[in-house]
């Protein structure tokens, strides 16, 4: 019996896990900043780009045997879910949350972005920018929850602008790379 190893022709699938991750978390971040409403907007687009696109982006990233690619996008997905489960609140009988259990609940994943970050010292500097800015926002996000200040409150929604942006830079420069087959997009 012979075994035979085949390609993979799976096309990238972290494009599209950046950009469900990225333009999500701009658009929470708008509103964590101050700058628009919670929403329907925000709840629909964590739930089709932030958790459907992620997580279709981390299967992929099984197929590929990409472990860090397919962990992280998997899990952030599975986070929005998570996230708009706490805010529709659909469990009678379940107190809704308050602030020192999604302080918890985002210290978790502080915890979590902080280690994946670690992950990202041996891939490119634009992947570093982004897990290192989403611990940040985390942490500052769980510290707001804490101690309930709206100031750090809206400095987190800057970071996550932020974050969420370089995350969009990252996929669009895999992307039009992919396309030129050579770097113009520095990464």
């Amino acid at each position: 019996m012979s075994t035979q190893t085949t390609q993979s022709n799976i096309a990238n699938p972290a494009p599209l896990g950046l950009l469900g991750f990225g333009m999500t978390t701009c658009l929470l971040n708008l509103h964590n900043a101050g700058i628009i409403p919670l929403s329907i907007v925000i709840v629909a687009m964590g739930f089709a780009l932030g958790g459907a696109a992620q997580i279709i982006a981390g299967i992929m990233e099984f197929k590929k045997n990409n472990t860090f690619g397919a962990t992280a996008f998997t899990a952030y997905g599975f986070f929005w879910w998570s996230l708009i489960l706490v805010w529709i609140k659909p469990f009678s009988g379940i107190e809704a949350s308050d602030p020192v259990s999604m302080g918890y609940y985002l210290g978790l994943w502080c915890i979590f972005t902080g280690f994946m970050f670690v992950g990202t010292l041996k891939h490119n500097r634009a992947t570093q920018v982004v897990f290192g800015s989403l611990t940040i926002l985390f942490l500052l996000l769980s510290l707001a929850n804490f101690t309930e200040s709206e100031t750090i409150h809206t400095i987190a929604g800057y970071v996550g602008i932020f974050c969420g942006a370089s995350a969009i830079y990252n996929a669009m420069a895999q992307i039009v790379n992919h396309e030129f087959q050579k770097d113009i997009l520095p990464l």
